[in-house]
């Protein structure tokens, strides 16, 4: 498309060394083939431990926008893993995610994400470091035979959805108006300065808490 107005035509030497500014990707289909067959490697080699990641707690969606949503989180904190009997170097050797910037605000989180710790760990087989020492918590040798290679989300998390049964509004509810509730509670905010100010002065002067007695009374 030509330009507009009585400009001078411009004339890009883009012929020149375009080698150097195009950037291919013919190797696209091969690469994506190499990815496949190193996924397909590493499962093998690491079988039979979940490859779908570690397990990552249940946290709560910021804002208030989006606070009633639960999605996974970064990792568990160090109160959750107190909680279910763990410790942080252990737990992350076993395929569990740890946060140590996290901080739980409430019970229930520590609740939910410690039943989540406990309910992996019971179906956990973990396999002896040493076959002739047997450690805590390591599977026997008929444990070791009923172990399977795990393919797909671990524990998935499921959102809690919770409809409130059907009733009758009362009358209160029905003469309920949102927005000049609203309103006022912004008018009120805007102006409790400028309220408390006039009610200092008026405690200071006796004519005028009588002024606004009368005022009062004549409404």
């Amino acid at each position: 498309m030509a330009p507009r107005g009585n400009n001078m035509i411009p004339n890009g030497h883009f012929h020149k060394d375009w080698k150097r500014y195009v950037k291919t990707w013919f190797n696209q289909p091969a690469r994506k083939h190499r990815r496949r067959q190193n996924r397909i490697k590493k499962a093998r080699s690491i079988a039979p431990r979940p490859v779908a990641g570690p397990l990552r707690p249940v946290v709560r969606c910021p804002t208030i926008r989006y606070h009633t949503k639960v999605r996974p989180g970064r990792g568990f904190t160090l109160q959750e893993l107190k909680a279910a009997h763990l410790t942080p170097r252990f737990a992350r050797s076993i395929g569990i995610a740890v946060d140590f910037r996290r901080r739980n605000k409430s019970v229930e989180s520590i609740q939910v994400n410690t039943q989540r710790l406990k309910e992996y760990r019971s179906k956990l087989i973990l396999f002896p470091l040493h076959k002739k020492k047997l450690r805590a918590g390591e599977a026997t040798e008929e444990e070791q035979k009923m172990a399977t290679q795990f393919t797909g989300e671990i524990l998935p998390i499921k959102q809690a959805v919770t409809e409130p049964e059907a009733r009758v509004p009362t009358q209160r509810e029905k003469r309920f108006n949102a927005y000049a509730t609203l309103r006022k509670e912004r008018s009120d905010a805007k102006l409790v300065g400028i309220r408390a100010k006039r009610q200092k002065e008026a405690s200071e002067n006796a004519d005028d808490i009588a002024k606004m007695e009368t005022k009062k009374g004549k409404k």
